[in-house]
């Protein structure tokens, strides 16, 4: 197993170049730059001596566990992408650390990052999940780095939603490829909440496939400038703006039509039904209306006119004056079927 320790750095050339006058203890202290990548390195042994350290390169090793970091009061960048750590750990005392590098570990929950108050970028691509896993990242977490982080890489990772990243107001560049993000809306509402977003990469989402998602994602992010690798013309954004501001004021004049529009008063019931009346639609009730039947009415005109001429008869009045009465009666008593 090789572990990085002193001995291995007084071993290699590209580290150890004695200055004169200086002991190798005292050399140790004056370094800020340690470079160990590709080095089969599994573990990370003492380093306390290297009290300035700033920048340290150990990316394309083997290690498994963060540890023995305690000491970097003083460092700034940690490069440890493509390992096989699977946990972030024993990075409290970094509170100067700005720039985290992760990718391609196998770190299925961001967290422990909650006393990095100064962390500006954080590296999390192509994680070597299990199957049907994703990446998750720990909301308190994700709080404690919203005044501070601006760059953000979480691609290849499974992600199916980001609702949790709308705390983290100062991100400037966000990268979101190849995940599995396809709501819209949740996107433009955590978007609105990135003032300074000013590049982003989406692409490879199922997201991508929606109708107008570059005119829509444009008109959210107002400091965008470049959208999955293409740059956006000013031009192009104002116009949008202008669009999606006139849509919404003509949308809003409407609704304010139909609620200022008084409703048309018609009569109703309980039990009615639809029918013929003196306009189309006018409504009856079948409870308090009869329908008409002109062959009762009819019927009962003849009764009548039968019982008069006996009557006739008897008084001997003339049959063309009853006629002339009967046909006076029918037409007063009977409404005419239009």
């Amino acid at each position: 197993m090789v572990r990085l320790t002193v001995d291995l750095i007084a071993k290699s050339r590209n580290h150890f170049k004695k200055k004169r006058g200086l002991s190798f203890p005292e050399y140790l202290k004056t370094l800020t730059h340690l470079h160990f990548s590709s080095k089969n390195i599994e573990d990370i042994g003492d380093l306390s001596m290297c009290r300035n350290l700033t920048v340290l390169y150990l990316y394309d090793n083997q290690i498994t566990h963060i540890c023995n970091l305690g000491f970097a009061y003083n460092l700034t960048h940690l490069y440890m992408q493509n390992n096989n750590i699977s946990q972030i750990d024993n990075l409290s005392n970094l509170q100067k650390l700005s720039k985290l590098y992760l990718g391609g570990n196998r770190i299925a929950v961001v967290e422990g990052l909650e006393q990095l108050s100064e962390l500006k970028e954080l590296h999390l691509e192509n994680q070597r999940l299990a199957p049907g896993e994703k990446l998750l990242l720990d909301p308190r977490t994700l709080r404690s780095l919203a005044e501070s982080l601006c760059v953000l890489n979480i691609n290849n990772n499974n992600i199916d939603e980001i609702r949790d990243l709308a705390v983290l107001k100062e991100i400037q560049h966000f990268s979101a490829a190849d995940n599995k993000l396809h709501n819209m809306e949740e996107l433009e509402d955590v978007f609105s909440h990135w003032p300074q977003l000013l590049q982003m990469d989406l692409s490879g989402n199922p997201a991508c496939k929606t109708p107008k998602y570059r005119d829509r994602l444009i008109t959210v992010c107002k400091r965008l400038g470049v959208l999955d690798g293409r740059e956006i013309n000013e031009l192009t954004r104002q116009f949008l703006i202008n669009w999606k501001a006139s849509k919404e004021a003509k949308k809003k004049k409407n609704n304010k039509h139909i609620l200022t529009v008084p409703p048309i008063p018609y009569p109703l019931s309980k039990d009615f039904n639809m029918g013929q009346g003196p306009h189309p639609g006018h409504i009856y009730s079948h409870v308090n209306v009869q329908r008409w039947q002109p062959q009762q009415s009819l019927r009962s005109a003849i009764i009548v006119h039968s019982d008069k001429a006996r009557e006739a008869q008897k008084l001997k009045i003339p049959m063309s004056g009853l006629l002339n009465h009967a046909a006076v009666s029918s037409a007063i008593c009977s409404p005419v079927d239009a």
